[in-house]
């Protein structure tokens, strides 16, 4: 035990030589042993430092040992100290209960046995510094207590200092995240005006170009009329053929504008419905060789070619693929010079049998060609390679986007290839084929639909004088015997008096729609029969059902297809034959 750890051992006695005794034997515990010869000086020595026991001599002059043990354990600080009497007498039960109750914890008599009272004061030393150490870990266990309870009490005012600045920082975020939800449903509501307001536009402009393609079909139908109105009166006329040719190619070219801008709407809008059936690929190119002819003869440019030698079927709408065809044509006579070759080659590809069997249609010119980084995008809308020589490209840039637009609609698809500028361009469509086309019987005999029949009695209505007259005069000119109207009232009424088999109907008359001129021929009242063609500058698949809806068997776009229409005039006479041999066979 270091000096630091000692305890304390009151020695009491008013004997020195006493002392001495109890200094020699208690020596060997190594404690701090501290003399008092009397009771007084004992109770000084007790103020001053703490003890692990008490020697206290029971006969002392002045105050003995009880009453001196009276008077420590009177002291709260002392009252547990213990006390071991020391006694040259014999004592009495008596006395030994007075001293027990005075706080004494043992006797010991003179003369002492050192064992005896080194033993007693050893066990008390001990019990004390564990007593003391028990004090000590106490105060440690309190003075952690304390500094655990400053810990929790710091950490709690941390974590509610942070807690503040969460609810702080999450307070501001919610009003920011408030602030960014209504400017964000202010900007939804905005974005929505705003699309809302692209869709009336957008149907505006559907209107729009639906109209002006109305309008501008009555002047192109009648310029289109008189050019082949000059095939007949004109025929020996060198001039007059060429003029012919002129307007015929630029009523043609307009004409492909129109359609064209009508039927990029159609599709942006899905409102285009292919009429589906088994075409054969050679005649779709023949029909897109012919109607591109004039444009490619004018420019005196040549187009070669190479065909398969067996049929390719195709499901698709003959009118569209023409007109796929069409624009590539069309795309490669513009983008050509002058006397510039053109090649187009069909070929199957995969295995015969093949359900991924294709038939792929190659148009390539050796024009002014497409830069590498225009090829992804030639498809686009209103996308038009720069000339080289810094003029106006011709056209609206519309050509390739629809095809590539109906070809997908067809499940083909269409890519094209050129080395750059200078190297020409080539387009290749594919096409799936069918594994086999139609029965003989269901194809259509167009060779006898061609033959014009003349005779017909045939009613024309349209409010546009010119092309009234126009077409009025192509008819006569067939052998038709012809009655022109410019109203619907009027066209009510001369086919009661005509009594026509055939009406030409313009859906746009002023008084009367043409709905309500069929609407009135067909109620009942009116002894009219005639086939009823609708003749209007509207060719939308809704314009086709409202019209087939109202009584039209046939519905015809401006400006007219002359040559259509002989062949339709003839189909309409053989069906009417057709029906009356029929009923007169019942």
């Amino acid at each position: 035990m270091s000096s630091t750890d000692k305890v304390n051992i009151l020695l009491v006695d008013d004997q020195p030589q006493r002392l001495l005794t109890y200094e020699t034997i208690l020596s060997s515990l190594g404690q701090n042993l501290v003399r008092a010869t009397s009771g007084r000086e004992a109770l000084r020595r007790l103020m001053e430092d703490d003890f692990a026991a008490i020697l206290l001599d029971v006969n002392m002059p002045e105050m003995d040992g009880f009453e001196t043990a009276s008077l420590i354990h009177q002291h709260p600080r002392f009252e547990k100290t213990p006390i071991i009497f020391v006694t040259g007498v014999h004592v009495t039960d008596l006395d030994r209960l007075k001293g027990y109750e005075l706080g004494a914890v043992d006797y010991v008599y003179i003369p002492l046995v050192p064992e005896i009272l080194r033993g007693k004061v050893q066990v008390l030393v001990e019990l004390f510094a564990k007593k003391r150490e028990l004090q000590r870990l106490n105060l440690s266990l309190e003075q952690a207590n304390a500094e655990l309870a400053l810990a929790n009490s710091t950490l709690q005012a941390e974590k509610a200092r942070e807690l503040q600045s969460l609810n702080d920082t999450l307070e501001r975020a919610n009003a920011h995240l408030a602030r960014t939800n209504l400017k964000l449903h202010d900007e939804v509501a905005e974005r929505k005006r705003v699309e809302e307001a692209l869709q009336v536009a957008d149907q505006r402009k559907d209107e729009f170009l639906a109209m002006l393609a109305h309008e501008l079909r009555n002047p192109l139908g009648a310029i289109g009329g008189a050019t082949h109105l000059m095939a007949h009166v004109a025929a020996s006329d060198p001039q007059l053929l060429r003029v012919r040719a002129v307007l015929e190619r630029q009523v043609q070219h307009l004409t492909r504008l129109l359609d064209d801008l009508l039927d990029v709407s159609r599709v942006r809008w899905g409102r285009i419905t292919l009429r589906r059936e088994p075409v054969e690929i050679r005649d779709v190119i023949a029909r897109a060789l012919e109607a591109t002819r004039a444009m490619i003869n004018a420019r005196g440019q040549e187009v070669s070619v190479a065909l398969p030698d067996d049929a390719a079927w195709v499901d698709g709408d003959v009118v569209r693929l023409t007109q796929i065809l069409g624009n590539l044509l069309t795309n490669a006579a513009k983008h050509s010079g002058e006397g510039a070759q053109i090649n187009v080659a069909a070929a199957y590809e995969g295995e015969a049998g093949a359900a991924a069997r294709e038939v792929v249609i190659r148009v390539k010119d050796n024009g002014a060609g497409i830069p590498p980084a225009m090829l992804g995008k030639i498809f686009e809308l209103f996308r038009q390679v720069e000339r080289r020589d810094g003029g106006v490209q011709e056209g609206l840039g519309l050509g390739l986007a629809l095809a590539r637009e109906l070809v997908q609609m067809h499940g083909g698809r269409i890519d094209a290839f050129s080395e750059g500028l200078g190297s020409g361009s080539e387009f290749v469509l594919r096409l799936p084929l069918l594994a086999s086309g139609p029965i003989r019987g269901e194809l259509a005999t167009s060779a006898n639909d061609v033959a014009v029949t003349p005779g017909s009695r045939i009613l024309v209505a349209d409010d546009n004088a010119d092309l009234a007259a126009m077409v009025a005069q192509l008819l006569e000119l067939s052998g038709h015997k012809v009655c022109v109207t410019h109203t619907g009232a009027a066209a009510v009424d001369a086919a009661q008096a005509f009594q026509p088999e055939v009406a030409l109907i313009d859906i746009g008359l002023p008084d009367m729609d043409g709905f309500e001129v069929a609407s009135r021929l067909r109620d009942g009242q009116s002894n009219c029969v005639a086939t009823l063609i609708a003749v209007t500058g509207f060719g939308r698949d809704i314009d086709r059902e409202r019209s087939k809806s109202a009584g039209f068997a046939h519905h015809l776009v401006k400006p007219i297809d002359f040559d259509q229409l002989a062949r339709l005039l003839t189909r309409v006479r053989k069906d009417a034959h057709a029906a009356v041999e029929k009923s007169a066979v019942k």
